[in-house]
């Protein structure tokens, strides 16, 4: 089984210089890294990585999450496929156990993640050391080691997975039509239920979440939020995303109602800016 590791990126330099770091110290190297460039202010660069590496640039503005997730996998010629978020650090034995599972088992495969504190990543680091300074999510509990089988389909996260190429590429990987941020991975895993494929999250190494500051709601994105949460809608006839529809419905930007979302306004500059805060 070789292994593919994707990531996409827009200007996180630093976070991507880690993520390398980490595959640089990989138990075993994945047979390649494809990096696809969502419009950075400065062109990626990957250095001092000894395996193949693929830089491919996309133009424009937004973050087309799909469509680059998509252009990565297209382009990697593994039998699996490992996507790393670029603000993800791969943990020693990731790349083996993602391999292994991928190969034993036909499914949408989640991996472990720990998210760091500011200054965690300053160099040198070692494993043990961020073993020892990072936590779980709360809302997500992954086993120990081995597998579990997750029957919530909106528990799919793409922040760290891995999956068999010939299975992404029967799924038609991520729909396109959710243009820019939210939805478009809860609408995969959907996907991944309706075709019989199970979910799973996988215990052991996985990898580190990089702090950085964000926004909560994530204001950013209002536009791209209800655009896809519509799209979302129409296809399954639940809403996605509904912490932060609640958040933009009490903060009076829209309404909500069973079939519809009626936007009165967008978030003022002064609201995104006091949403911001660090994780």
């Amino acid at each position: 089984m070789t292994l593919s590791v994707l990531t996409i990126v827009k200007d996180r330099p630093a976070h991507l210089a880690e993520l390398v770091v980490g595959l640089r110290r990989s138990g075993i190297a994945p047979k390649e890294l494809i990096v696809v460039d969502m419009g950075s202010t400065a062109p990626v660069e990957v250095a001092d990585l000894p395996l193949p590496v693929q830089v491919l640039r996309r133009e424009g503005s937004g973050l087309p999450l799909a469509a680059a997730r998509n252009a990565a996998a297209q382009a990697a010629s593994g039998d699996g496929l490992l996507f790393l978020d670029v603000d993800c650090i791969p943990m020693r034995g990731l790349v083996e156990a993602m391999a292994k599972t991928i190969e034993e088992l036909d499914a949408l495969i989640c991996g472990h993640v720990r998210y760091l504190g500011p200054g965690d990543t300053r160099s040198p680091w070692q494993e043990a050391d961020l073993l020892r300074r990072s936590s779980d999510h709360p809302a997500r509990c992954f086993p120990e080691s081995g597998l579990r089988n997750v029957s919530d389909a909106g528990l799919f996260w793409s922040l760290v997975f891995g999956i068999r190429r010939d299975t992404f590429m029967a799924l038609e990987g991520f729909d396109e039509a959710f243009a820019g941020y939210g939805a478009e991975d809860t609408d995969f895993g959907f996907r991944a239920r309706e075709a019989d494929l199970p979910l799973v999250f996988m215990g052991g190494p996985g990898a580190f979440h990089q702090f950085h500051d964000t926004f909560d709601p994530p204001l950013q994105h209002f536009q791209d939020i209800i655009r896809n949460a519509r799209v979302f809608r129409a296809r399954w006839r639940q809403w996605p995303m509904c912490g932060w529809l609640a958040d933009f419905e009490r903060m009076g930007l829209i309404a909500v109602t069973a079939g519809s979302i009626h936007v009165f306004r967008n978030p003022t500059v002064a609201e995104i800016a006091q949403a911001r805060m660090a994780v």
